[in-house]
Parts: C-alpha cells; structure tokens; sequence
C-alpha cells in the first residue's frame, strides 16, 4: 500500500492529510483515483503549480508506485 500525504490547501479541501492507497500503480492513476473519488480534490490536484513527491524526491510528469511508496501532493508555493 502506497502512503499518500496532502499539504495545504489540498488537505484542507480533501479533509484529509495522509491515507493508504491500495491500487495506484502511477501518478497518473493515483490522481485519476483520487479525483473519482472526489472530484473537487481532482481538479485541485491537477491545477497549476501542484507538485509531486515520490519518495520524497520532487518528480515531473508521471511516475511508477512502487506498493510502499510515499507520494506527497504539495500546493503551489508563494515567497518573497
């Protein structure tokens, strides 16, 4: 089971902020998972600036889940 964490605004919205994931074999199904589930959180996971760590490492595009995997979903970022 893949280990999903949101931060920010995501967790605020999904009402959650870390949970196990059973079938996510990429990213991309991940997010497809997560937006059937609720699709407001699907449409926020898929807007601007949302990043992905797998790992802990910050990947782009899609990726492999491995079953023990941590993938983190982090809000767009602001500073000054």
């Amino acid at each position: 089971m893949a280990r999903v964490l949101l931060f920010g605004r995501l967790s605020d919205l999904a009402g959650w902020r870390e949970r196990e994931v059973a079938e996510a074999g990429s990213i991309s199904a991940l997010r497809a998972l997560l937006a059937a589930e609720d699709p407001q959180l699907g449409a926020a996971l898929a807007g601007p600036g949302v990043q992905v760590a797998l790992d802990q490492a910050i990947v782009r595009g899609d990726a492999a889940i491995g079953p023990k995997a941590e993938v983190a979903f982090l809000p767009p970022m602001s500073g000054g």
